[in-house]
């Protein structure tokens, strides 16, 4: 009899081991999953949606939705919630006692530095500011060869790259360095903008040299506007989307470790018929370095073909500028094509560059015939 109290109290005693135990448990289990949440905004008092939270330590987190707002679990009191954003500074929350957490973060202005993604190379944005520009000079110039003139002073034109300035032979043609595209780490390169380029004329550019016999230039040859010279029949926007994306991913064949990604953009055509009226003002530099055959003559070549599309309730405006500037042709009806043709037949290279009281004359003339609604 006695043992069997013994037995009963040894199992009582267990039993309330256990139920101890079933509570702490319980206990610890409740503790452990704290559910925190709240709010990220910017110092303007905008929510910033896509903002990472992570538990410190761990792979675990989330995302802000599009209203700045988020919820997590965390193991304990003790944890820390990092918030990072791109171009914010990132922020550390410890829970503690708290079961909401609001966030206000600061720009970092200094990390901002975006990667702009054009055809022929990669550049920071702050550098992507016109690096290259291409003036005239009506001085006199010299080329020089061991700090002698080799050759008689002549006009020349000058090219300020990068703030150097550098003179060139004005019968020669000078491009813009192309620099192939070089691997960016995304972790360390975070932005970046495509640039859509819709330019297509180095493909006729490089036929105009094989036409001629001659090797064009390295860096005249432009990739992606070799690729926009053909169509690729992309499908037409639908609804109020101004253009639509066609995206293709694949294997790259010269290298098994990369992909290849080709994204397509077409924006919507709009009908012809159906255009407003236009004001049109071409502002057209006749100076020396124009006289060449694939210049002034070449421009007067296309102009032609833009007059016979001119409908009657568009007007045409032309502004000349060589050692002065000059209105050739006042705003004129579409349908005047002979007199626009005319203007245009009488243009001639010679002279230096006053292209900015050129620029001048040209806004007054569009803003003195301006179509509103047009």
């Amino acid at each position: 009899m006695k043992t069997l109290i013994n037995e009963q109290k040894k199992s009582f005693t267990f039993i309330k081991a256990a139920a101890l135990l079933i509570v702490l448990f319980a206990y610890s289990i409740t503790y452990a999953n704290i559910m925190i949440k709240g709010n990220v905004s910017g110092e303007d008092g905008i929510p910033l949606p896509g903002v990472t939270i992570l538990i410190k330590g761990t792979t675990s987190g989330t995302i802000t939705d599009l209203n700045g707002n988020y919820s997590i679990t965390v193991p304990d009191k003790n944890a820390v919630l990092v918030f990072s954003y791109i171009g914010y500074i990132s922020e550390e929350q410890v829970v503690g006692q708290k079961n909401s957490i609001n966030v206000t973060m600061v720009a970092d202005i200094s990390s901002l530095d975006e990667v702009v993604v054009i055809g022929y190379g990669t550049q920071q944005k702050s550098e992507f500011t016109g690096a290259v520009s291409r003036i005239s000079s009506p001085a006199e110039h010299c080329r020089m060869k061991k700090d002698k003139y080799t050759m008689p002073c002549k006009t020349a034109s000058t090219s300020i790259v990068n703030n150097n300035t550098v003179y060139l032979d004005p019968s020669t043609e000078s491009y813009a360095s192309v620099n192939e595209n070089g691997f960016r780490n995304s972790a360390a390169n975070p932005l970046s903008t495509f640039s859509i380029d819709v330019d297509r004329a180095s493909y006729t550019n490089i036929k105009r040299f094989l036409n001629n016999g001659q090797k064009p230039p390295a860096d005249a040859v432009r990739v992606e506007e070799m690729i926009n010279y053909f169509e690729y029949d992309y499908p037409q926007p639908v609804d109020e989307h101004p253009f639509s994306i066609t995206t293709e991913y694949s294997d790259c064949p010269w290298q098994e470790n990369h992909k290849l990604l080709h994204i397509g953009i077409q924006g919507k055509k709009i009908a012809s018929d159906n255009l407003p009226s236009s004001n049109l003002v071409f502002l057209i530099d006749v100076s020396g370095s124009m006289a060449e055959a694939n210049k002034l003559p070449l421009l007067k070549s296309a102009f032609r073909l833009l007059v016979n599309n001119l409908r009657s309730n568009d007007h045409v405006a032309i502004v000349v500028y060589a050692g002065a500037a000059g209105l050739v042709l006042p705003s004129t009806s579409g349908s005047n094509k002979n007199m626009i043709l005319e203007a245009l037949d009488q243009l001639q290279a010679g002279g230096s560059t006053a292209g900015a009281a050129g620029v001048q004359l040209a806004y007054e003339v569009a803003a003195k015939n301006f179509i509103g609604g047009g």
